[in-house]
């Protein structure tokens, strides 16, 4: 029995929607599975190759999401969408240099897209490439001003930079759009505590540990405030809360962070840290 090329192609668009679907309920595989059927009838068809390589993603299957989107890439070679998607892989594989080529070439394709200003910001950060970063961001902020990553973000590449007061603005900034952002409050304690703004920054983490339980994070910034003002008993209880949370990580830092040095004499935290 023979099928005709327009059977052939109606099965390709059913198949190509049901992927979809089921994409954007989450169900990855079953995608994976549709697409794949369209591209053994259509091999030159780049939205499926697109969107397997989302849904690849998804799953955290980086380079099979890279081979997918190069596939897209072959037949549409100007798509930015897959130039993103491609970047973003090679950013989950640690590869910050191709990422970040790859994110080029998604803005050269399509400069307003706010996402890849966003994470090219973050490629730059990995690179160490913080004033950069910081332009990136602010292309971000131009074209999506609400975005509370892009301002958190932009807060740690300034905070690299030694550029405190801009840090903790672009900190408070994020916390207006989103005030349960536990590890911007944290992060902005961290800063603060750079600034000698030791009450300031008790503050930022109590709001962490408001939006966030447990939250071993916040209560090892309330020791670091503690111990830095010379406050043994507090900074050591403090401490033991984020031991208690998580023993191998904090017990490790606290050994070797200098902002314990003023206490470092004292016997609650040498017995802690055994």
């Amino acid at each position: 029995m023979y099928i005709s090329s327009d059977s052939q192609n109606l099965d390709s668009a059913t198949w190509y929607g049901q992927g979809n679907a089921l994409y954007d309920v989450g169900c990855y595989e079953a995608a994976i599975a549709k697409f794949d059927k369209v591209l053994s009838e259509d091999p030159r068809n780049w939205e499926a190759w697109l969107r397997r390589g989302y849904a690849l993603q998804e799953l955290k299957a980086y380079s099979l999401a890279i081979e997918s989107f190069q596939s897209a890439l072959q037949i549409q070679p100007k798509n930015s969408l897959a130039w993103h998607g491609l970047g973003v892989a090679q950013a989950k594989l640690g590869d910050y240099e191709a990422a970040l080529d790859s994110f080029n070439q998604a803005l050269r394709f399509d400069p307003e897209d706010a996402k890849a200003w966003y994470n090219h910001g973050n490629a730059l950060i990995r690179l160490n490439r913080y004033r950069e970063a910081i332009s990136s961001f602010d292309r971000a902020l131009d074209l999506k001003p609400e975005s509370h990553r892009a301002w958190y973000n932009r807060a740690l590449a300034l905070a690299a930079l030694r550029r405190y007061p801009e840090a903790v603005h672009s900190l408070e900034t994020t916390v207006t759009l989103k005030q349960d952002c536990y590890y911007a409050w944290n992060y902005r304690g961290l800063v603060l505590n750079k600034m000698q703004r030791y009450e300031e920054a008790l503050l930022s983490f109590d709001k962490a540990l408001q939006y966030r339980t447990p939250n071993p994070n916040a209560w090892y910034g309330r020791a670091i405030t503690y111990a830095l003002q010379g406050d043994a008993v507090q900074s050591v209880e403090n401490l033991r809360e984020a031991i208690d949370l998580s023993p191998n990580l904090y017990r490790v830092m606290a050994k070797t962070d200098p902002s314990f040095d003023p206490i470092r004499g004292d016997a609650g935290l040498q017995a802690l840290l055994l």
